[in-house]
């Protein structure tokens, strides 16, 4: 009776481990079909790492983020009234830092918006997976992200990016907006915003950035 007790002790263990064998090697051998479709065998781990690291590091694009890094005085004009309208104007700076190994673009902005001091936070980088150059704002006028995808042109001085903004101020959500960079030398650039709600008339900012000290003296 013992050994008859021990005999189906010992073949509901096997039946349990050999259940559970199969279980954590299915996802294994799928993973090993999809990979090997065709063939090919295992997945080239080595060859994975490589085309990794050709992502991760920095490209032409990176270079041009680059190229804006340094120390600016901005001006920003705010056409509350339309780009007809006289603009309401301040004044600003902007610490500009390449960060992460040379990846994405850190901005500091410090200033004035509608008579109160103001703080933002950007980051640029490109996305060398998706092909595309991606944008995140943050600011203490508000609790939300404001995120953007954009593109440059052939020559690299003109960069223009999409997204949706909320305002609070109006209650308006997901508005569309088109965020476009004029870099006229190594020493100015130019930013708009344009609510694109409000057709031709659409620019409701602009930022003109100056290098502080003259040609890339606050190049960091």
């Amino acid at each position: 009776m013992k050994k008859a007790n021990l005999l189906r002790s010992s073949i509901v263990r096997c039946a349990v481990a050999a259940i559970t064998c199969g279980f954590l090697s299915a996802p294994l051998r799928a993973a090993d079909q999809k990979a090997g479709a065709g063939g090919a065998g295992a997945p080239d781990m080595e060859a994975m790492m490589k085309k990794m690291e050709e992502l991760a590091a920095p490209g032409p694009e990176h270079k041009l983020l680059a190229s804006m890094a340094g120390q600016w005085d901005a001006e920003a004009r705010c056409f509350m009234g339309g780009p007809e309208a006289p603009p309401t104007v301040s004044k600003g700076t902007a610490k500009s830092t390449m960060i992460l190994g040379g990846r994405y673009l850190q901005e500091e902005f410090q200033g004035d918006m509608m008579g109160k001091k103001f703080t933002g936070l950007g980051l640029t980088g490109y996305d060398k997976f998706n092909k595309k150059f991606v944008n995140v704002w943050i600011d203490d006028m508000g609790t939300g992200f404001f995120t953007s995808e954009g593109t440059a042109d052939e020559s690299g001085k003109v960069l223009t990016f999409s997204g949706k903004m909320d305002d609070p101020m109006t209650g308006e959500k997901a508005k569309p907006m088109r965020l476009v960079t004029r870099i006229v030398s190594p020493d100015k650039r130019v930013f708009e915003m344009h609510d694109l709600a409000q057709g031709e008339k659409s620019k409701v900012m602009e930022i003109t950035y100056t290098r502080k000290g003259g040609s890339l003296a606050g190049r960091q």
